[in-house]
């Protein structure tokens, strides 16, 4: 287990730190020398104006931020920060101290392999901390100061308590910009160098959070009075629905070497069309007695086999091939598909949920994870396949940056036919699940087999309530002093069915996949609907009651008090 264990983390860390030490060094060779002089970045020009525009408090204050960032400082504080982790803490933080200090070493070593591949030259002025060892591209300094810094935000975020932790996040994720900007005054850099030097220390961060600090979503028992499904049945006759834009030939074979050493035959093979996201198919398998879908693609490839399963006695297997994979995610499934459909096919059966989706100008549907009005279906609508395809699930981030300035809608909300009541949102989701990818959870008490539904609004006001929804999303805590009905960042909400209506058209999604823009947006339970060959379930606690917030009371009009 601990061989094991220790293979992933590897291959989660020094895979992608290779590929950023090459990315780091191309970027660096094209800066200092740019093929067929394509273009000229004019930094000397920068480089001197701040020169000839230096002062003495200015130059003051620079030297205390240059300070904060030499190599000396970075040990000190990294060496107090991972003491105190191991420690203070009780239990002893080892995933965090190892976060932390290895973003700090990760950084430090692809600046000095960097450094001595380009080897720039140091801006042409007077530098203020004299001759330095290394080159000036990437700023050693400034990638320090990102991972040592950023890295305690992060910590701050995950640990603290209380708003103070969001004013200390803040302070601490400011410092890389000011060192950055302290080292441009000193003449130490060209800005190139230090936006290389942020690149660098947020890549290594983002690598070490991966590797080290994102887990799997636990999975849960299902609710009570929902067994699980005996398996003395039948051998398995199994079709693999293969949806041929995601899952490569690669992944396939390795989906049919599982079933065989698993002693299941595959009686045919499928693609999906881009037409037919693959319920045809799945129908035709049922019909001809297949009792295991194995669905090879994406949230819509899982979405349309689930749509022609439900109700039947066939299970579906998933497979994990496309970007946001979000049932896979939920059920502890792993990422790559051999060791995902392995890992199904030794759990066991699980009647989950589905919900029967409707609106305006838009086809009855079926939804196996979210659906959503607002921010999120702009940005599944806005986020090319191409990008997808390269950058996998970050590659939403960059969606989401072009839409954060839309424009809210004024939602009417409806709770299992109660009284309706009013929120002003920038984005409102429904799901049957509740983690997103990266293991961060939106909608905290949601599991696919409790018969229920859950919603949240999210209704941010100005730059700290998206650094409170933020901070939720990546400490897990999506409870408590943040979540404080209309007047706090989001608001969550559980019934059996729901129904939005929106006061102009605006964004769709379901599963993932656009649907044309509309005003409403209804969804309704269909317990039990489907059986899925998963891992095996853990104990749940018990949740809140359906209707309500958690950790509120009804009010007279449906709405949480």
């Amino acid at each position: 287990m601990t061989t094991h264990v220790g293979g992933r983390l590897a291959r989660r860390v020094v895979g992608p730190l290779v590929v950023q030490a090459g990315l780091l060094v191309l970027l660096g060779l094209l800066i200092v020398h740019p093929p067929f002089g394509l273009w000229d970045a004019r930094e000397s020009a920068v480089d001197g104006w701040l020169a000839a525009h230096r002062g003495a408090a200015a130059t003051a204050c620079s030297a205390w931020l240059s300070a904060a960032a030499f190599t000396p400082a970075v040990v000190a504080v990294t060496a107090l920060a991972v003491l105190a982790l191991l420690v203070a803490g009780r239990p002893a933080r080892w995933r965090e101290a190892v976060f932390l200090a290895g973003a700090v070493a990760a950084q430090a070593v692809l600046f000095v392999l960097a450094a001595a591949l380009v080897g720039r030259d140091r801006p042409d002025v007077l530098r203020l901390d004299g001759a330095l060892p290394t080159s000036s591209y990437p700023s050693g300094h400034v990638g320090a100061a990102t991972a040592l810094y950023g890295g305690l935000g992060v910590l701050a975020l995950l640990l603290g308590r209380g708003r103070w932790r969001f004013v200390l996040c803040a302070a601490l994720w400011l410092l890389p910009p000011l060192v950055a900007a302290s080292r441009l005054y000193r003449g130490m850099h060209h800005p190139s160098d230090v936006v290389a030097g942020l690149l660098n220390g947020a890549a290594a961060l983002w690598v070490m959070h991966r590797a080290v600090l994102d887990r799997p979503s636990p999975v849960r028992a299902p609710a009570p009075g929902r067994p699980l499904r005996p398996v003395d049945r039948p051998a398995d006759r199994a079709v693999v629905l293969v949806n041929p834009v995601v899952a490569t030939a690669g992944a396939v074979a390795e989906v049919r070497a599982v079933l065989a050493a698993h002693g299941i035959a595959v009686s045919a093979t499928a693609e999906t069309g881009a037409e037919d996201a693959g319920r045809s198919a799945a129908e035709r398998a049922v019909a001809d007695g297949a009792t295991l879908l194995v669905a090879c693609g994406g949230d819509g490839t899982v979405t349309a086999c689930a749509a022609a399963l439900a109700g039947t006695d066939a299970d579906l297997a998933v497979v994990p091939c496309g970007t946001g994979n979000l049932l896979a995610r939920n059920l502890g499934l792993p990422s790559a598909p051999g060791p995902a459909l392995a890992a199904a096919l030794d759990g066991v059966p699980r009647r989950l949920d589905l919900a029967e989706a409707s609106g305006d100008g838009m086809a009855p549907a079926v939804v196996v994870a979210m659906a959503g009005m607002g921010l999120d279906a702009a940005v599944m609508a806005g986020t090319g396949r191409r990008l997808k395809q390269r950058l996998g699930w970050p590659a939403y981030a960059i969606g989401a940056a072009r839409h954060l300035g839309d424009r809210p809608v004024r939602l009417t909300v409806r709770l299992d036919g109660a009284e309706p009541f009013e929120r002003r949102v920038r984005m409102a989701v429904i799901g049957n699940v509740g983690a997103l990818q990266g293991g961060m959870r939106l909608l905290p008490d949601a599991e696919p087999d409790d018969g229920v539904l859950d919603l949240v609004l999210l209704h941010p006001r100005g730059p700290a309530g998206w650094l409170a929804v933020l901070a939720a999303l990546l400490t897990g805590r999506g409870r408590g002093r943040t979540d404080r009905g209309p007047d706090g960042p989001f608001e969550h909400f559980r019934a059996r069915s729901i129904e939005l209506l929106a006061d102009r058209a605006c964004p769709r999604e379901l599963d993932g996949d656009p649907v044309p823009e509309g005003r409403s947006l209804r969804l309704a339970v269909r317990p039990g609907a489907i059986t899925v060959r998963a891992p095996a379930p853990r104990p749940a606690p018990a949740g809140p009651e359906v209707g309500t917030e958690p950790g509120t009371e009804v009010g007279p009009e449906g709405a949480a008090a």
